[in-house]
């Protein structure tokens, strides 16, 4: 008999229906929380020992998409508008000074064409499709113009199009930066234009391929505009897939606008996203999805200033000096420098945006201090995150324990009408919201004038 050859596809099948049996297997095991979700939060969280467990906790909100009529739920005394509806996964926003809104309508690249195929690997990919995330990328950034100040956009183009997954967008006098999954690109911008066709030019790479795991990249500029500061996620849990692809990962890198030349400024920052400059002192501040699947009441997300040269512990220990005994071998070295972050926000809440507040455009208990975009978590019974908070500031610091301001993202059954991502806000004071689940741009004001 002639020998047989099976094509790659005919491989996959089996291990696909293998690896959705065993999502179904995980759905409806793993731990559950013990302790309150606050416990997880502020300054000091309650840091109870790891849960060590073949099996994982996945507890995930099925996307939905919101049903006509329904809107998220602001908090007392402020309101919420669809500044655009009908985008295509809508991850981060952007605040032009004219009053234009630039959205990043993006997902996570193409795998690698050598990638195998693990079960692990495709469970992962069915939690995330599961979850919403399983669209192929726009590869684009839109423009929105609310020309009468009504909270509706009225006027919507394509801006930017061929794009490698955009996320962060900086604008420094005629140069709009973009943050690719694997570089920052340069455009040259002209006040009031609502489309860009020229070719951009590259500033510098940022960490890739292969896998690209953690593949949002964002930047913020310096104030005086000489720098950008890039994120660049880890490219795993807790290093499972080598640390040789965790080079220049997992941290935050400094970019000299001038040279393109970058330098490390911080580092064993699990999967750092929003960034904003404190109009306190000065200080560069981030949020930061910490490490899965050693409980549901570990490890909190949290948001911390981010100090030049710290080294913040993934994946050797997390909230400073805990170390993670999965990693082998051990770094005791390292885990003694690491800083511990400032503010927990609790375990699994996913922060993906944040900007801290004007100062002005919200009532006092929403004046000073920083709003956080929450995107939900996958690894914590019950829920959590799904939402957009505030967490206050006294002299430069948090101080008290986060606010919701935007809620009712999820269903009476679970389900997730809509996950918070990128938070901006806008000229005229506003708050916005990229949900990429709702596909929606929401903005959130002042209910009414103070």
């Amino acid at each position: 008999m002639p020998p047989t050859f099976l094509t790659r596809s005919a491989f996959q099948l089996p291990v696909r229906l293998a690896a959705m049996g065993l999502l179904s297997a995980l759905v409806a095991c793993g731990d559950t929380a013990e302790l309150a979700p606050q416990a997880g939060m502020g300054a000091t969280p309650t840091l109870p020992q790891p849960k060590k467990s073949l099996i994982p906790t996945v507890n995930i909100a099925p996307a939905k998409g919101w049903p006509a009529g329904t809107m998220p739920k602001p908090m007392a005394g402020l309101s919420v508008t669809a500044l655009a509806t009908g985008l295509d996964h809508p991850r981060w926003v952007y605040t032009l000074p004219n009053g234009d809104v630039l959205v990043a309508e993006s997902n996570k690249p193409p795998p690698d064409e050598d990638k195998s195929f693990s079960v692990k690997r495709i469970v992962m990919g069915l939690v995330m499709k599961r979850a919403g995330a399983g669209v192929p990328s726009a590869n684009r950034i839109s423009l929105l113009r609310d020309a009468n100040g009504d909270g509706v956009a009225e006027t919507r183009s394509v801006f930017l199009q061929g794009l490698n997954s955009p996320f962060g967008m900086a604008l420094v006098g005629n140069n709009l930066y973009v943050a690719n999954a694997d570089a920052i690109m340069r455009f040259t911008y002209e006040a009031g234009q609502t489309q860009i066709t020229a070719t951009g030019v590259q500033v510098t790479d940022l960490p890739g391929k292969p896998l690209n795991h953690h593949w949002t990249k964002n930047i913020i500029a310096s104030k005086d505009g000489s720098k950008l500061y890039a994120t660049v996620g880890s490219n795993s849990n807790v290093g499972e897939n080598g640390m040789d692809i965790e080079a220049g990962r997992a941290a935050i890198w400094e970019v000299d606008l001038q040279t393109g030349q970058k330098r490390l400024f911080a580092s064993g920052l699990r999967n750092p996203n929003g960034m904003g400059w404190s109009p306190e002192d000065g200080k560069l501040w981030t949020v930061v999805n910490e490490r899965d699947e050693i409980g549901s009441d570990l490890v909190p997300d949290y948001l911390t200033s981010v100090k030049d040269g710290a080294f913040y512990g993934w994946p050797y220990s997390y909230y400073g000096q805990n170390v993670d005994e999965r990693i082998k071998p051990a770094q005791p070295d390292l885990v003694a420098k690491a800083v511990v972050p400032d503010y927990a926000l609790g375990s699994h809440v996913a922060p993906l945006g944040m900007v801290f507040a004007d100062g002005k455009s919200f009532p006092a208990p929403l004046s000073d201090g920083v709003f956080v975009g929450q995107h939900g978590s996958w690894n914590r019974q019950p829920l959590s995150g799904y939402n957009v908070v505030f967490v206050p500031f006294a002299q430069g610091m948090p101080s008290g324990l986060p606010v919701e301001v935007l809620g009712g993202f999820l269903s009476p059954q679970g389900e997730a009408y809509g996950r918070p991502v990128g938070v901006a806000m806008d000229t005229r004071g506003g708050l916005l919201v990229a949900d990429d689940v709702g596909n929606v741009v929401w903005r959130v004001a002042a209910a009414a004038p103070r």
